[in-house]
Order: C-alpha cells, then structure tokens, then sequence
C-alpha cells in the first residue's frame, strides 16, 4: 500500500522543503560572461516575459524582458525569485523506489520496469480503468497535448484528468455555454480602454499583481473599479465602489445587478436582438432579484447594489474580471454564467474597451485546458463524448476509433474511488493532490490505499511521499515548447538547461513507458517540436484551434493568439502535418461583429436561480471559512515554500478575522487559535484584520500537513464543471489549547529547513555535490 514510509521529520530532512537563498556558487560568481536566454516564468497564467541568466549549465539570475508585451520587463516577487528553483538542493536526481526504511536509488530500467509491470498486473486484474492518470497544467502545451494521448493511448484509460480542474473549469464551462468557446474574451490591451471595470471574486493584487498595471492605466484616463468580494484585498482598498458580499452569494449580487439594469432600461436591445438567443427566459428569471431581495441574500446595501448596475450599465465600455473566489463553489459555472448575463445584455463583449475574462490562476491553465489532459476532452477542446470528434482524433493518431475510452472521472472523483476501493495504481505528473484538493485526511486514506502509486516530479512533494516509484522530471526551464498565457496568447518557452544528475524530460519518460507498454508505435517523436505540430493538425477545426501557430511565428511576433485557424483548401482538408499553412493573424479580441462560437453565430443568455452552497453556517459551525493565495506563494507551494526569499515574506499560513469576531472569542493577533470543521482541524496564529467580514474567516492554501486549509474545505462539487467548493465552508474557531499550541507549532517547525544551517547527516550534500558535478 501507498503509505509514506518515513516519518514527516525524516521526509524534511532528506528531501525538504529547504529554504534556498542563492544560485549555485553565491551572488559573487554571477557576473558579465553568463548567458541571457529569453523565456517566461513558471507560475500564474499572466505568463510574464522573463530573461534567464545562465551559467555552467545553471540558471543564475535574470534580467527584464522590456520588448515582451504583457508585463514589459514588469515581475512580481515570484517572478524574481524564480530562478532559485534552480539547483536546488532538494532536486530529484535520480529513480528511486520506496522501501520500509525510505527510499533507494534505481536504475531507470529498474524504475520504469516496476512501473509498468504494475500497470499491467493491476489492469489485468481490475480492468483498464481501474488504473488512473492525474496531471498539472504547469506543464506545456505538448506535454499537456502528450499526456492526453499517452493516458487513453499507451495507459488505455479512460481515468485521467488534471489540477487545472481545480482552477478554471467552472469558467471554461461557463463560457461554452455563454459565448460557445473557453478563453479570455480580450487581449489585456483593451483593459485601459474600459470606462468601468467590474472585479468579482478575486485578489488582483496579489495573485495576478501585472494585471494591477493594466487596471491602473484604465483608472488614469477615468475609469471606475467596482470591487466584489468577501474581503477587502489590496486593490479592493483602492475601489471607487466596494461591495463586501458574503461569500457563496456572488449570482444573488449578479442577478440584482441585471434587475436593475433591465428595470432603468440600461441594456443593449439592439446588440441583444442582432447577436443573442434567451434573454426573455432570463429576463423573467431576474424580475424578482430586487436590489433589496439581494442584499438580504449579500449582506451588500441595495443602494450600493443598484448603483454598482448603473455604472456599469450606463459606461459606454466596460470590463469584467474574474477569478476563483467566483468559480470556486458548487454553483461556480452558474456565477460565471450570470457575468456573462451582464456582458451580453449591455453589449459590453466584442469590441474595444469591453470583454468579460476569468483571469487564469495557473501557468498553462488556458492552453493545459484545451488540448485533451481532461477527463472529457479531446485536442482542440472537442468533446469526447462526440462520435465525429472522437473520429477526426482516431484519424490523426492512426487509431482504430473503439480502443479510444470514454469520458473517464475528475480528480477529486478519482480520489473518491481510489478511495473506495474502484482505481487501485496511480501515475501522477506535477500535481500534489494532498496539498491541493479539498478534505485532506479523506485524501490521504485514499493514497494509502493504492496498490500502486508512481510519480513524476522534480521536488518530492507531499503527494510523493506515498508514492512507490519516483521518477525524476524537469522542470519549467529545462524543457522546451509552448504555453498558452491567460490572454490567450501562445508563447515560446525556450531550454538554457538541461536536467541535472539522471533527470529526465518529462516528455521523454512518458515516451519510454509507452514503449515498454507495447503502444511506442503511436509515439515516434524525436523532439517537443514534432509534438507540437502533432498537435497543431489534432486541434484543427476544434475551437482551440492552434493550426495555423508555427513555433517560428510564435517567436517572431512575441506570441500569437488562438483561434488560429487554417486559411486555405489545402490546410483545412490535408492529413499531412507539413502542408498545413501558417497565414492567419491570431485573434487578440473574441466576437468582433457580435459572432459567437455556435452554429448560427449568436451568444446564449442562461437562466441562473440562486441557490445556497452545499454547507451554509449553523448552531455547531456558524463561522463562515474560505481560502485564497498570498504574494509570495503559489498553488500548493511544492516550489515556492522551497524558496527562502518567499518563505520570509509570508513564512506560515495564519487565520485573518475581523476585530468584531475576534472581540466575541477572546482573541487577539498572534493568539494560537484552533479552527475545526466537519472534517478536520487546524492550529494556527490568528491575524486580526480590518479587511474581512465579521462573519468570515480567511486561509491561505499553500502549506500541507498539519498546516493544511484543505484538512477544512469540503469535496461538494459543482455538477457541471466538477470543482470542488474551496471557497464556502463553515467551520468553529476558539483559542487554541497548551496541547494544540505545542502541535501547531510542531507543524511549523516541520514546514522547512534552511539550507545554510543543515547538519552533514540531513543528506543533502551528496545531491549538491553531484549538482556541482
């Protein structure tokens, strides 16, 4: 069984996280002869232009990339640290397999051997699904594109799905089912040219904190920011109007608003007769979402509600934005909906000035959604489930259409059915379930019930430390290929090294156990380029379209945006990757003309009735409890809390709560406080706050263990898009007893160790030594 065999003690000891301060050889070694390539960073979705300094086969420093468009040499301490992940010291560098004492070191013909054997023993014994694949949208657009192919191909599973589930699906569904395509509506060019832009559930400042510059230009020549959410954020603060709804009621807000805008006669008829289906349905729908039946709901002032509608729905151009504080729930694909209601009604979509965009949380989280590592999904963002679709995607792999699966479960049902008993062995690339999905100790049970369970990853993350095989990959800067930005914008990621000690390129490890699984003959690729061109003719015709992007384009023109699609006869009809043609500009701006994704061209307005979240305050958990990032993390942290620079900025997770709650339980900051839920708890330091709802509490996500926000968050989905509810929980929260004290602080103490302070027998030295080699 998948069980970690050491000790959490003994796992910080020989794998980490170890703060890491500088690059190899110190700051002082770092001078004029290093290498500067051009690339972009490796966390959020802005996907920023970047400049790496490498020396010696190791990325060393960075300078500003000025002539990128997005951030135009602009980062964020992320993106300046960055760099440090680099010859870290807790690097996996070579194959292990997992033993009652640790872990050993294998050849990698012991490691894939065993890996595949066990695929083949546990499918042959429970069936093909009972082995399942889970992925991570970090990864780029041909790992990405690969790893949806190498699931149902080589593994012959139908049970793969990714981390990107946990992000911006409830957005990708909402859009399809608005506008009939998943992406950005704008180029964020058109952001300065709103008169009014609408932020609804999501911390702009610090999760996406290039996007501030955007919102600020637009805020110089005039424009209005309207500002939703449960706590008043950074950029909140700034707001010329702020609404502090309370958490899970964003579509009452919505649907308020669209009361409004209907009853002052503030929406486009013309644009809504000319270019959209529904709005009768949904007009009827809102008749009774008074500005005052909302507020009931919200907790927000009718008046601010009304005037937040007129705003927006009197602005000539205006802007939404949004992110997972409104995608994170049971009802996430109905909140998106309900924007798309706003947008379509005043006509603010299609044209300058005037879009309605999530804004993606994780590095290829747009183009890791649309080219098949989704449970449901072919490339080109097709339909699985759709017999032409399945067909076209068979032609170009060259396989016989019966042996592609069916739609297979998403991450957290699989879980569940690890859980239960239904999937036996797992194979994991860079996603850390343990970390990142809701109920952590159901999802632990769930690991160490596996029969088998082999990894990919470069750090040993906290989902690793159960698997049986681990297999060394690469990371961000030692691959090369493509990433699709939040915008839409497919960009360039280029390779200054390679990986160090046996480390392999992901792509290639997976091209090896295709091979040994007797399915090589569906992968003959001799590089990431041929992967992508693969890809460019699998999209052809879906609505990711990415035909007519060449790598060379993309280079030449600081990216491009998709759809691009094929232009002549020749290119839309052709089998042959080579005579696919490259002509089509891209398409920065969605719906010019008011031309929608669907066969008779126009958007659908969607009926959306409030309901409440799965799990609403009460007598025993009357404290409402949600989660979110800060600055200097990212995601489950599995990188970043191995950074020194970004740790001491934000060390460990604390509990943020106003001075009216905390005045009611006794507490002050820094106080060890105790949060329990109905289905764990946690020991921390409070943080007493201005800045939140009385009647809310607020974690950050991005630490495991005892210091773990998802030991609270609860595993209710949405039944569209299948994201779990990490935003809306309820919980209890008292001060902390002597014995919790001890144990929270134990759990800090076990979150990191500092690498200059390491003692020789934390085995750390062979790993630098053979860094340096």
């Amino acid at each position: 069984m998948a069980r970690p065999p050491l000790s959490r003690e003994e796992f910080l000891q020989e794998f980490g996280p170890t703060l890491h301060y500088a690059p190899p050889g110190g700051f002082r070694t770092v001078d004029d002869d290093a290498a500067l390539v051009d690339t972009h960073c490796c966390f959020c979705g802005q996907q920023c232009g970047i400049r790496l300094k490498v020396k010696d086969n190791a990325v060393v420093g960075f300078e500003p990339r000025y002539e990128f468009p997005f951030n135009k040499g602009k980062l964020c301490p992320k993106g300046i640290k960055r760099y440090l992940q680099g010859s870290h010291p807790d690097r996996l560098l070579h194959p292990m397999r997992r033993t009652p004492d640790g872990y050993e070191r294998v050849t990698w013909d012991e490691a894939l051997s065993e890996t595949v054997s066990k695929i083949r023993e546990i499918q042959a014994k429970y069936g093909k699904d009972s082995f399942a694949m889970l992925s991570g949208v970090s990864l780029t657009n041909e790992k990405s594109y690969l790893v949806g192919k190498f699931a149902r191909v080589a593994l012959q599973t139908a049970n793969l799905d990714y981390n990107g589930r946990l992000c911006m699906v409830s957005a990708g569904a909402g859009n399809k089912k608005a506008y009939g395509i998943d992406r950005a509506s704008n180029a964020w060019d058109d952001i300065p040219r709103a008169k009014v832009i609408f932020a609804i559930g999501t911390n702009i400042a610090e999760c996406f904190p290039i996007t501030t510059d955007y919102i600020w230009r637009a805020r110089d020549a005039g424009a209005r920011l309207i500002y939703a959410d449960p706590r008043m954020v950074p950029m909140a603060r700034t707001a010329d109007l702020f609404l502090p709804l309370r958490i899970g009621s964003d579509s009452a807000l919505l649907m308020g608003m669209l009361h409004v805008i209907i009853r002052d006669g503030l929406t486009d008829e013309a644009f809504i007769q000319a270019h959209t289906v529904g709005f009768d349905d949904v007009r009827a729908a809102v008749s009774h979402a008074t500005p005052e039946w909302a507020a009931e709901i919200t907790g927000v002032p009718a008046e601010k509600i009304e005037l937040a509608a007129r705003w927006y729905g009197e602005a000539e151009t205006g802007f939404i934005l949004h992110a997972r504080g409104l995608e994170h729930q049971t009802k996430g694909v109905e909140n998106v909906m309900s924007c798309a209601n706003l947008a379509l009604a005043t006509g603010k979509i299609g044209r300058e000035g005037c879009g309605h965009s999530t804004i993606t949380g994780q590095g290829n989280g747009q183009g890791g959604r649309e080219h098949g590592h989704k449970c449901d999904q072919l490339p080109g963002n097709r339909d699985i489930t759709n017999p032409e679709h399945r067909r076209y995607i068979c032609d170009v792999w060259g396989l016989p259409e019966e042996e592609l699966p069916g739609k297979g479960l998403t991450a957290q049902e699989i879980l569940n059915a690890i859980h239960a008993g239904e999937i036996k062995g797992l194979l994991s690339i860079c996603f850390n379930p343990l970390v990142s999905l809701p109920d952590a100790n159901f999802n632990r049970e769930a690991l160490n019930k596996l029969e088998h369970y082999s990894v990919i990853d470069f750090f040993l993350s906290e989902t690793a430390e159960h698997a049986d095989i681990v297999l060394p990959g690469s990371l961000h800067e030692e691959d090369e290929g493509t990433s699709t930005s939040g915008e839409g914008r497919v960009i360039k990621i280029n390779a200054p090294v390679t990986p160090p000690g046996e480390a392999r390129r992901d792509w290639e490890i997976l091209l090896d156990i295709a091979q040994r699984l007797g399915r090589g003959r569906y992968f003959q690729y001799g590089s990431t380029q041929e992967i992508f061109n693969e890809l460019r003719l699998a999209s052809r015709g879906g609505t990711a379209d990415y035909s007519g992007i060449t790598w060379e384009k993309v280079v030449n023109n600081q990216g491009v945006f998709w759809p691009c699609p094929q232009v002549t006869e020749r290119g839309n009809t052709t089998m042959h990757i080579e005579e696919l043609d490259s002509v089509h500009p891209g398409t920065p701006r969605l719906f010019e003309g008011g031309q929608f994704y669907f066969p008779d061209g126009r958007a659908r307005f969607n009926v959306v009735k409030w309901r409440e979240s799965a799990e609403v305050v009460d007598d025993e958990y009357p404290v409402w409890f949600t989660t979110g990032r800060v600055v200097s993390q990212y995601l489950s942290g599995t990188q970043t809390r191995r950074i020194g620079p970004l740790v001491d900025q934000f060390p460990h997770p604390k509990l943020e709560l106003h001075p009216r709650l905390a005045r009611q339980l006794g507490i002050q900051t820094d106080d060890w406080v105790t949060v329990t839920s109905r289905r764990g708890q946690v020991t921390i330091q409070a943080n007493v706050v201005n800045t939140i709802r009385p009647d809310t509490v607020f974690m950050a996500y991005h630490w495991g263990g005892r210091q773990s926000a998802n030991l609270l968050t609860q595993r209710a989905l949405d039944p569209i898009s299948k994201i779990p509810e990490f935003k809306v929980s309820t919980c209890q929260v008292r001060l902390a007893t002597p014995e919790e004290i001890v144990e929270g602080e134990n759990a800090r103490r076990l979150s990191a160790v500092t690498e200059k302070n390491l003692p020789a027998g934390y085995g750390l030295n062979a790993r630098r030594q053979e860094l340096r080699r």
